[in-house]
């Protein structure tokens, strides 16, 4: 059983069992060992297979890739530590990304979500060391449900994809966020059992979009990506 402080728009629990969605998408870390963290965050947001990022679940130990579940979680006077920690880690990665981090606690034990979409200024690196000796910068991906260096025909692949966003995450630019419907929204967080759906009662209509993600842009020229509008 799981409870959230503030909830992402998917479902937490049917997540993190594989059921919605694919296993290469999903990262596990028993503990905070930033490094690797850094590399995969890189890899989600160049999103090589246009798959739509990934998540990485923080307290939580891995076998074969599946979670062991009950957590291991995180001690709760580490959660601030290490959400600073990513947050740092973002700038470290060329351009910036910082991916939606949210606290949850499953069976009793706190864990950390980090919600990594496929970053919008494709392509990403990332110091291959977090020592200051060693700072070249290599494009990471995921192959299968490993973080890799990306090789040369890899790179060019990847150069290639900053012109080819995805349909779904492009803002469209002849429609406006009226056209968005919160009624609908409100229904799909409902229909997937998103802990947001509760919480979307005391939220703004914005709020409510940037946490789905669903719209791009200053605040003063808001517009929806497509996949709000489908």
């Amino acid at each position: 059983m799981s409870e959230s402080f503030m909830s992402l728009p998917i479902n937490i629990e049917e997540v993190i069992r594989g059921r919605s969605v694919e296993w290469e998408r999903l990262e596990f870390k028993k503990g905070w060992n930033p490094e690797p963290v850094l590399h995969t965050l890189c890899a989600f947001a160049n999103d090589f297979h246009n798959l739509g990022g990934g998540y990485i679940f923080i307290g939580v130990a891995q076998d074969e890739g599946r979670p062991v579940l009950p957590p291991a979680g995180l001690p709760s006077h580490e959660l601030d530590h290490v959400q600073k920690e990513v947050l740092r880690l973002g700038y470290l990665i060329q351009p910036d990304y910082h991916p939606i981090v949210e606290p949850y606690v499953i069976d009793g034990k706190n864990i950390l979500v980090l919600w990594s979409p496929g970053g919008p200024h494709r392509p990403y690196k990332a110091p291959e060391s977090l020592s200051q000796s060693n700072r070249t910068f290599p494009y990471y991906i995921r192959k299968s449900s490993s973080t890799v260096k990306a090789r040369h025909a890899d790179e060019v692949e990847l150069m290639s994809l900053a012109a080819r966003v995805p349909f779904d995450d492009r803002v469209n630019q002849n429609a406006r966020t009226s056209d968005l419907k919160a009624s609908l929204m409100q229904t799909h967080l409902r229909d997937i059992g998103s802990q947001l759906a509760d919480e979307a009662v005391n939220m703004s209509f914005e709020q409510i979009c940037r946490r789905m993600n669903i719209v791009d842009g200053p605040q003063e020229h808001l517009l929806p990506r497509n996949v709000g509008l489908m």
